[in-house]
């Protein structure tokens, strides 16, 4: 699974509010469709849980559904205190499971 973060706007100073967007290259697949050469069900195979850490503090945590659209984008509000490392952890119906970081950075 291949993941992006992005933090709008790119600048930025402690006490605002930045935009923190999650992306997630993931097939998402709800259990439900049918391959078309074979027929057959293809199997679920979804992201069922996504972690936003603020140096190591929890932010929040979501629990997502195979109702999410192919390469989900996910996205918080966060309040810049400090300047420190956004991780987001997220895993899926399988057991895979991807870290992601970004730095945030205030200026001033």
């Amino acid at each position: 699974m291949k993941t992006l973060i992005k933090v709008k706007p790119k600048d930025y100073k402690v006490g605002d509010t930045v935009k923190i967007d999650f992306m997630a290259m993931h097939p998402m697949e709800s259990g439900m469709r049918k391959d078309k050469d074979t027929g057959k069900i293809v199997p679920a195979h979804y992201i069922n849980e996504v972690n936003f850490l603020f140096n190591d503090k929890v932010l929040t945590k979501m629990v997502t559904w195979e109702s999410l659209s192919v390469n989900p984008v996910l996205s918080i509000s966060m309040k810049v205190s400090a300047a420190g490392t956004l991780k987001v952890l997220a895993k899926d119906n399988k057991g895979e499971s991807v870290e992601t970081s970004a730095a945030i950075t205030p200026k001033g």
